[in-house]
């Protein structure tokens, strides 16, 4: 049980780092948004480097060409904001947003879900595959491959803007906010930068280049919607929710675990019925 008397003793203070990098006149630029623009560089550039290496795809065969990457990047950029916004418009706070519908385009006072930003990049991919005539699976390979380093820069600049933060700790790391009241609390989002962030990018690091698991399409997509989904219910029993909804299921199941648990299980699918191209499967 936590002595909430003591907790102040252990606590570690907050830095002191301005969510705003630097201002141009009307213009301020904050760490959470170049956690965003930086994620959507650096997953078109590493996409680029795993359709430039021949040996990682079955029969040796990129299933697109860089350029198609180059062209593709801003159709991303589109999914990630508007799936992001609409989805936490619908997920997390509706009536808000139905009582102030313009609200919905005020997207400099946040309110970005992953959970809709998956899906509008998705359906990104989805579209630009079929116009382009290219494997949508192996588009999901190839995009996820790189995306959880977005995922843990942005989780990151959510610790930079006290957001987000954990439950009450007694750990040694546990952080005092600025806006979470006096008591320390488990700094949540750099759990999620790590699991999230560090941890699923390796691990599918390991699947592109030891495992070489892009020669069967869905399965580095599968690992990391799956891998997502079990680091995200992980961290949600640290995590304060959101505080229009709150704890559901008597009091311990949260919005994140719900929109997480049907990831796990198509993840899992994904990687279970993944298959080999016929052609790579005879040369075996």
């Amino acid at each position: 049980m936590i002595d909430y008397l003591l907790l102040p003793l252990t606590a570690l203070p907050f830095p002191d780092i301005d969510p705003v990098i630097f201002r141009l006149g009307p213009l301020a630029v904050h760490w959470y948004g170049l956690g965003y623009v930086a994620g959507i560089l650096f997953a078109w550039w590493y996409a680029k480097r795993l359709v430039s290496t021949p040996r990682l795809w079955a029969n040796d065969t990129p299933p697109m060409k860089p350029e198609d990457l180059d062209d593709f990047v801003i159709w991303a950029a589109a999914g990630v904001v508007l799936g992001g916004r609409l989805g936490y418009v619908l997920f997390y706070d509706l009536p808000r947003y139905l009582a102030s519908p313009l609200d919905v385009f005020a997207i400099w006072q946040g309110g970005m879900s992953f959970h809709g930003g998956m899906l509008g990049t998705i359906a990104a991919m989805v579209l630009f595959s079929l116009k382009r005539g290219i494997n949508p699976w192996s588009m999901l390979d190839t995009i996820a491959a790189g995306t959880p380093v977005g995922l843990g820069l942005v989780r990151v600049a959510n610790f930079i803007n006290s957001e987000l933060w954990g439950r009450p700790t007694d750990m040694p790391w546990g952080v005092v906010f600025p806006d979470g009241g006096p008591l320390p609390r488990h700094p949540s989002q750099l759990y999620e930068a790590a699991f999230e962030g560090l941890v699923l990018f390796l691990v599918l690091r390991f699947l592109t280049h030891s495992g070489l698991k892009l020669k069967t399409p869905r399965f580095v997509g599968g690992a990391f919607i799956c891998g997502y989904g079990l680091a995200r219910i992980f961290v949600e029993f640290f995590r304060v929710p959101d505080a229009q909804l709150g704890y559901l299921a008597g009091g311990w199941l949260t919005m994140g675990m719900v929109l997480s648990m049907p990831m796990v299980a198509a993840g899992v699918w994904a990687m279970l019925t993944a298959r080999a191209p016929a052609a790579a499967r005879q040369e075996t």
